[in-house]
């Protein structure tokens, strides 16, 4: 049985335009850091962040015309979800970054891949989890219990991760072994030749490792806006506004995400609100035989998009306001975003520590 949003229709002209066009301008930013890489300024990546922003706020106003509000509505909370989880996935950035030594010069184009990594990723995902809930409504039970795990993993984050990231070590470590691989960068290059033969740069390594945090943050954030729209259409172009920016907000933010010492608390109770409100859901459509002999449960409630809108944005106000006032009560500590990004490791299960390349 499908969800009323489910129901939702586009017109495919709409829907492909749409696409083409954000692809378009994906592929024009990219080309624009081959060209120039450089480190941005202040004013440079919050320009760039605005006009995101912004037309991501255009987009919900053409959605609310096209479609109506109830579309533009979901696109909004969907692409917020995914925005403040992007932000999350910058604290890992940070750490890998730091870790591997990547040069300054040349970080927009490692995040520009991990993002491009991050939307083929979720691509798939999108249309996996699309055809499941189609064909398979109870699957809404194992979203909802899955984010509220997560949601209690976010908030608590324990030493139950030390596995995932031996693992992750190891997939490092292995890659050191079986490729040749030159003891530093040479430039962007992948690939080198050191006196006359061909050697991998430590830059393969950071790709794999950027690839494997985008992997980990897909598996979290699919459910999470499937919770909020089964529109795969929605929840690909709320994916694509949310990583779009994400780049330049790396560079804005800079030393700023160690001050955002409560977001994570914030993220958690989007993500346990949306695992509720998918169970509830489930409850809405159940088809279950052991449940209510299959039965829908009529007094579930259905929580409304506008709801989740105002539950969302008041969890990342709170948990930004909250950082912000704590982080000018305390005094100037010498720890940094690393160890910020380190603690985020921790709650995804990536590594805290890595072997370094030799020199820069």
């Amino acid at each position: 049985m499908k969800g009323p949003a489910m129901e939702l229709q586009l017109d495919p002209l709409f829907q492909t335009i749409t696409l083409v066009v954000l692809v378009l301008i994906l592929v024009a930013d990219l080309l624009i850091i081959l060209k120039r890489p450089h480190i941005p300024a202040a004013k440079e990546s919050t320009l760039w962040v605005v006009f995101y922003v912004t037309l991501a706020l255009i987009f919900a106003g053409v959605l609310w015309i096209v479609a109506g509000g109830e579309v533009a509505g979901q696109f909004v909370a969907g692409w917020l979800t995914e925005y403040s989880l992007s932000i999350d996935n910058l604290f890992v950035f940070v750490l890998i970054m730091g870790q591997f030594a990547v040069p300054r010069r040349y970080q927009q184009e490692v995040l520009m891949v991990g993002i491009i990594i991050a939307l083929i990723l979720r691509g798939a995902f999108i249309l996996v989890g699309a055809t499941i809930i189609e064909n398979f409504s109870p699957i809404f039970y194992l979203f909802g219990a899955f984010l509220v795990y997560t949601a209690i993993r976010q908030a608590f984050p324990g030493d139950d991760h030390d596995d995932d990231s031996q693992k992750e070590n190891l997939i490092v470590r292995t890659l050191r072994r079986v490729l040749p691989m030159s003891d530093s960068y040479d430039g962007k290059k992948v690939i080198t030749r050191v006196k006359g033969k061909k050697l991998f740069t430590p830059m393969i390594i950071v790709f794999v490792a950027i690839g494997v945090t985008d992997l980990l943050f897909a598996i979290d954030s699919i459910p999470a806006i499937f919770g909020i729209t089964q529109s795969p259409f929605i929840v690909f172009t709320a994916n694509l506004f949310a990583l779009m920016g994400l780049r330049q907000l790396y560079f804005l933010l800079g030393d700023l995400l160690d001050r955002l010492k409560f977001l994570h608390y914030g993220i958690a109770f989007i993500l346990a609100f949306i695992g509720v409100k998918l169970i509830l859901h489930a409850m809405h459509v159940n088809e279950l035989s052991f449940i209510n002999d299959g039965e829908p449960i009529e007094w579930a409630p259905e929580i409304s998009t506008w709801v989740s809108l105002a539950v969302i944005v008041v969890s990342m106000a709170v948990a930004t306001i909250a950082s912000l006032i704590a982080a000018r009560r305390e005094p100037a500590s010498v720890d940094g975003p690393q160890d910020a990004a380190a603690d985020v490791a921790d709650e995804k299960g990536t590594p805290r520590t890595v072997e370094q390349p030799k020199g820069d």
